[in-house]
């Protein structure tokens, strides 16, 4: 007598979009019988952060990316939309499924939406399983040695690094391992209504491509054209092709980073050297700076809302009771140039350079002194790679009220960045044609060029192109006096 074959197993797809690597898929073809994959979107479970319209953009396109993976293998992903146990209690009657499987999420409404789903699924005698395939070191398993979550990134990292690199899982994923759910059991993609309705995506499509294959093709290019080599210099600066942009296709799991350290390993080992070059260990620091992201929100709940710091909470905001100095920022109307290129590359492509990010996102906080929230919220919003963890550690620390925070003392100068980070001028020119006739001179401070010389260029000061929203150096000076009244006193310190 053959072996009976198990029930049906339910594949639950969420920030896992791949194939390659992924846990879960490898578990449920371990467990025997047919694989049904589904995703559900199930946007009140994703509590106080839905999904941003960028994100919703940036899914569409990697779920029909995923989809036409799993068609050329012979199965088809079951689409469906409302809340998660409800929709997979209903697929698993459909498909007489007696399992369901899924990789991990770490946000604390993602961790109590899943813990109540597989008490639930136990309950009505359905196997609930979850793996990891998001991280190289889950933030439940990694303390110092005080038996405490880590705050600070060197610390945290030298210790993840001790423990050895996790490899890759490797998944089957050829035909004739799918199930198949009713013909009716599952929406269009379409129907999950995840594109805007109003085209401010039109240059997303020419930027990037999502999908597992996509990220592949960004991982090689940056690999072999010795990117990854010049990254510790590059990485900064914006006017350059210097940086992986990888971080949406990590955020949504097209790649995982286990594959990106046996990758960049594997170069060295090629180079007789691990890691290949300096270049390569930065970047896989940069790897971790993600894993220190999660680690952090895992521990500290609160910070996507509130300060790590508790006497950050009364920090002296400055007023902008109409809204006016936050939307000239989003729009990238502040008439810093190195700022507003970086508002408008994120509006027009949904992703900005970190190196301007920090920029921008300091401007906000000190120059501005609008709180972090407000800019956090933005970036949710219009960033592809919008990831909660990330979003919120990149915040707290250009505020200064994080952990591993940036000096709240340094205070980065937005022209000398400009000049010194984009010092052709191309990165502005680029997104900020108007004042693009400038000469170099000139173009991080268009306010500082004679009236001839604006002529010359076509600008008009606060017409064609704003006069800065602040003073630097006034603005400075206030947001100093506004931490001073936090920490008592402080030695000063320019970037």
């Amino acid at each position: 007598m053959s072996p009976a074959v198990p029930a049906p197993t339910l594949l639950w797809f969420r920030q896992d979009l791949r194939l390659a690597d992924n846990a879960a898929l490898a578990a449920a073809l371990a467990r025997g019988g047919p694989v049904v994959p589904v995703f559900v979107l199930d946007e009140g479970g994703e509590g106080r952060w839905p999904l941003g319209g960028a994100s919703r953009w940036w899914l569409h396109h990697s779920l029909a990316a995923l989809a036409a993976g799993l068609e050329k293998r012979g199965a088809r992903l079951v689409l469906a939309r409302g809340d998660a146990g409800a929709e997979l209690r209903r697929l698993a009657a459909a498909t007489g499924a007696g399992a369901v499987y899924w990789n991990r999420r770490y946000e604390p409404d993602a961790r109590a939406r899943d813990a109540a789903l597989k008490a639930g699924l136990a309950a009505d005698g359905i196997e609930a399983r979850s793996f990891n395939s998001a991280l190289l070191f889950e933030p439940h398993t990694i303390r110092n040695k005080q038996d405490r979550p880590f705050q600070v990134f060197t610390p945290y990292w030298r210790h993840c690094s001790g423990l050895g690199w996790p490899a890759p899982v490797p998944s089957e994923t050829s035909t004739g391992l799918w199930g198949e759910a009713p013909a009716d059991a599952g929406l269009a993609l379409a129907d999950l209504k995840l594109l805007p309705t109003i085209p401010w995506d039109a240059g997303f499509g020419a930027v990037w491509t999502p999908g597992e294959a996509g990220a592949a093709a960004r991982l090689e290019r940056f690999l072999r054209n010795e990117a990854v080599h010049r990254y510790d210099d590059d990485r900064n600066r914006p006017d350059l092709d210097g940086t992986s942009g990888l971080s949406p296709h990590l955020h949504w799991g097209e790649i995982g980073p286990r594959q990106i350290v046996a990758a960049v390993r594997a170069l060295g080992r090629e180079a007789g050297t691990d890691p290949a070059s300096n270049g390569a260990r930065v970047f896989l620091s940069e790897v971790g700076w993600r894993e220190f992201a999660h680690h952090l929100l895992f521990h500290f709940e609160h910070t996507p809302e509130r300060p790590l710091r508790p006497d950050f909470e009364r920090f002296p905001w400055a007023e902008d009771a109409d809204g006016a100095k936050l939307e000239a920022w989003r729009r990238g109307r502040t008439g810093y140039p190195i700022v507003d290129a970086g508002m408008r590359q994120l509006w027009a492509t949904g992703w900005m350079h970190n190196r301007v990010r920090m920029i921008a996102a300091s401007f906000l906080v000190k120059h501005l002194r609008l709180p972090w929230q407000g800019g956090a919220a933005w970036f949710w919003d219009t960033l592809v790679d919008a990831d909660l963890a990330s979003n919120t550690l990149g915040w707290q620390w250009s505020a200064g009220c994080g952990a591993d925070a940036a000096p709240y003392f340094r205070i980065f100068a937005p022209v000398t960045q400009g000049e010194r980070f984009d010092p052709a001028g191309d990165y502005v020119r680029r997104w900020v044609p108007e004042i693009a006739r400038l000469p170099d001179a000139f173009l991080q401070a268009p306010w500082t060029a004679p009236a001839g010389v604006l002529a010359a260029a076509g600008i008009k000061l606060g017409q064609t192109y704003p006069r800065p929203m602040v003073d630097h150096a006034s603005a400075r000076a206030e947001a100093l006096a506004a931490f001073k009244t936090l920490r008592g006193g402080a030695t000063e310190e320019a970037e």
